[in-house]
């Protein structure tokens, strides 16, 4: 039974295989199912759009949930991320090939699942040398700044659609002024559509969050659409829509070397908006569900999806914060959804592309403006503000980056500003001196206050790797307790209990310490060295120039030892 178990994981994660499925639990089937339908329902319009924007047929805005979901859902870690097509990934396909074919031709398709191919050997590339620890550098604090800036983005660009006209802008804030400009041409019956489908979802949403809103308006806006004939009256509808199955082959072109330099630039592209992207999702998610996951692995499933785009006819998908939200809202809690999603689209390419075509494009604009408004997270920003307010600005300016910028220019900033925060903690570490508390016990005191654990011995605790950047305050720390030591100091010991790390300048450091002290008529001792540290200081000299009887297990030994010298 142990052996299978452990057949079981995926090796060198501890992750179990089909981790984004298993364990099923029945009392969560029916959720996950209903989640699955409500997102094909929503996502499918969207992904229609996504298409219009890479240049591509609509029907490939379909394929993108069939063959991609499937295998994203049986191969990722991440119980929540949902893959499709994404508008960043979109532009960057359509800026990519508008030299080289024409829009939604058979030659733009080949050279589109070229990319998707391209961008998944990055991704299994990726993989192989396990770049995915790259989503550790995304702090809580930056996540929740990143999902808020998502959702403003999605909720402001949805603006135009509810009011039944395209308006275009490099940006949502750009789109918004161009509303403004544009404003008499709102189509009121496109409004009144709109807003009827806000309604819907809205109340249903405050009388149960079990019901699906979302799929109700959806619903019943194609049913009206059909008996009322909305299209005559003003309401802009999907349209016809043609139906069937995917073709399975390679894209059909011949793979010579200055073809691949043209394409390479925008594969890369797409590749490292991919990484961040479903990186930051997948573990805003995990972290709001306490959950594990393994962005490795998430590579391996990103990669297999892609395949599985380039090889059925369709472009390039990616994680997408506003399908998993579609999912979170409709109560799903599994990779199941995605697979339910996808029945539900391999359906409707066989029998019911007809019914769809009656769906009036305002009432898409209005979920997906919804679906915003719940990314935007107001309580958990002002939960970071009161908590720590120098992260809240972190959040802050992650959030309106991503609104001005765009999405994969926050996520980069996001990670510089996680990388920043650590380093700021680490640059100025709160160090401690630990004295005697009469009970045979020790406590730390603030470096303010001087106390000696016995006359002529201080010990003195830093809390952080000691590296190059806070250097300067150990040196400056250490030699002014040893001036301002009264009575005057014997011996200076350092706990390095949470030291993890010396580099190069904190051990030259370390040596002009122990110079400087032993001029003063002080010996340097350490407290509770790892042995990889001890390694360190080993081979840094520090041990030869100090001894090595100035190494002690514990703070208990340090004092023991001093007062039988003493």
């Amino acid at each position: 039974m142990p052996t299978a178990r452990k057949s079981m994981r995926n090796s060198g994660t501890g992750l179990p295989v089909f981790q984004g499925i298993l364990p099923i639990k029945r009392s969560l089937v029916s959720t996950d199912i209903v989640a699955g339908v409500t997102l094909a329902a929503l996502a499918m319009p969207e992904a229609m759009g996504y298409a219009k924007i890479a240049g591509a047929p609509v029907i490939a805005g379909l394929y993108t949930m069939l063959i991609p979901m499937v295998l994203f859902a049986i191969s990722g870690s991440s119980r929540h991320l949902v893959v499709g097509a994404d508008s960043a990934t979109a532009v960057i396909l359509f800026a990519g090939l508008s030299t080289m074919a024409a829009p939604a031709s058979a030659q733009w398709m080949a050279y589109a699942g070229a990319l998707a191919l391209m961008s998944a050997g990055l991704l299994l590339m990726a993989r192989v040398i396990r770049i995915g620890f790259l989503a550790d550098f995304l702090s809580r604090t930056v996540l929740v700044g990143f999902l808020t800036g998502v959702g403003v983005q999605v909720a402001l660009g949805e603006i135009p659609g509810m009011l039944g006209f395209t308006v275009l802008g490099k940006g949502p804030v750009e789109t918004i002024m161009n509303v403004f400009r544009q404003i008499n041409h709102v189509s009121f019956n496109d409004l009144a559509v709109s807003v009827a489908a806000l309604l819907t979802i809205v109340v249903t949403g405050k009388i149960s969050r079990k019901i699906p809103g979302a799929l109700i308006a959806v619903i019943g806006s194609i049913a009206a659409s059909s008996i009322f004939h909305l299209h005559e009256q003003g309401v802009h509808v999907l349209g016809a829509i043609p139906g069937g199955l995917p073709t399975i082959a390679f894209p059909e072109i011949r793979w010579k070397w200055d073809l691949i330099e043209r394409l390479l630039p925008t594969a890369f592209s797409m590749f490292v908006v991919i990484l961040a992207q479903s990186a930051a999702t997948s573990r805003a998610y995990a972290t709001r569900h306490n959950e594990r996951f393994s962005q490795n692995i998430d590579l391996l499933g990103l990669g297999l999806a892609n395949i599985g785009a380039g090889l059925s006819g369709t472009f390039l998908v990616n994680g997408s914060p506003t399908k998993t939200q579609m999912v979170e809202t409709a109560g799903g809690r599994s990779q199941l959804s995605q697979i339910a999603a996808s029945a539900v689209v391999f359906s409707v390419l066989l029998f019911l592309t007809a019914p769809l075509s009656y769906m009036p494009s305002v009432v898409l604009s209005a979920v997906v403006f919804l679906i915003g408004i719940e990314l935007i997270d107001i309580k958990g920003m002002r939960r970071v503000y009161f908590e720590r307010p120098w992260e809240f600005w972190v959040a802050l300016v992650t959030a309106l980056i991503v609104v001005f910028s765009g999405v994969e220019q926050g996520i980069l900033t996001a990670m510089f500003l996680s990388i920043v925060a650590h380093t700021r903690h680490g640059y100025r570490p709160r160090n401690a001196v630990i004295k005697a508390d009469g009970n045979d016990g020790f406590r730390p005191v603030p470096v303010s206050v001087p106390e000696q654990m016995a006359p002529g011995l201080m010990v003195y605790r830093f809390t952080h790797s000691m590296y190059y950047a806070n250097t300067e305050q150990l040196y400056r720390e250490v030699i002014e307790l040893a001036e301002g030591a009264r009575p005057r100091l014997h011996w200076f010991c350092i706990d390095a209990g949470a030291i993890d790390d010396v580099d190069f300048s904190a051990a030259e450091t370390l040596r002009s310490i122990a110079g400087d002290l032993k001029n003063r008529g002080i010996s340097l001792v350490l407290a509770e060295v790892s042995e990889h540290i001890r390694e360190e200081l080993d081979r840094s000299q520090l041990t030869r120039l100090i001894g090595r009887e100035s190494y002690y297990g514990t703070l208990t030994d340090v004092l023991a030892a001093y007062r039988m010298k003493g």
